[in-house]
């Protein structure tokens, strides 16, 4: 049976909405943000139950075969602003063994990824200024997911509004191998209440 429901502590994820922000405030429009992220955690009965994140290095704009991929089936299937190598994160693969071993070798079990979606529509360049994101994968985050096999996608929108940056969160399952341009499956997350104080 897959789970349907995430649950989590906030704090799961302090450090990867720590290099969010970071990111972000970083960014420029020629320069987008990228933050992503392994999620690590353990499957109960029904739910899967994120208990922290591994980074990893991005090798998008380095090796060889990640060039060839995005330039041979990205770029033309999803449009040339991936062209950037800013746009995409690509988990150089050592590391995701290494991160995969370790957290085995503490009970847990990589479970997916997170990443950044920020409010381009205000930020990016002008000519993208029509292209909104929010916490929903776009048409090539369904493309990864489904070619990871991850049973957790989760996305962090970010924008800045009224002064201060709000985020919100959407996790996901991949769409089926049977459907692969179907939208993906919306997972339920629950996060952890403080039981302190409250009566």
């Amino acid at each position: 049976m897959s789970a349907n429901v995430v649950l989590m502590d906030p704090a799961a994820l302090a450090d990867f909405l720590a290099d969010a922000v970071r990111e972000y405030k970083a960014c420029t429009p020629e320069l987008p943000p990228r933050s992503w992220a392994v999620l690590l955690g353990r499957f109960t009965d029904d739910a899967m139950q994120v208990e922290r994140v591994g980074f990893a290095t991005n090798i998008r704009e380095t090796d060889d075969s990640v060039l060839q991929e995005f330039n041979a089936t990205i770029i033309p299937r999803f449009g040339a602003c991936y062209a950037n190598g800013r746009r995409g994160y690509w988990c150089e693969p050592r590391e995701l063994l290494r991160i995969t071993t370790e957290a085995e070798a503490q009970g847990l079990e990589v479970l997916g990824s997170i990443h950044l979606h920020p409010d381009w529509h205000r930020i990016g360049p002008p000519h993208e200024r029509g292209l909104r994101v929010s916490q929903e994968p776009t048409p090539m985050d369904r493309h990864l997911f489904q070619g990871s096999g991850w049973p957790l996608n989760m996305i962090l929108y970010l924008e800045r509004r009224e002064g201060g940056l709000y985020h919100s969160l959407g996790a996901w399952a991949p769409p089926s191998d049977a459907e692969p341009d179907a939208a993906c499956r919306a997972l339920t997350i629950r996060l952890r209440t403080p039981e302190a104080g409250l009566g």
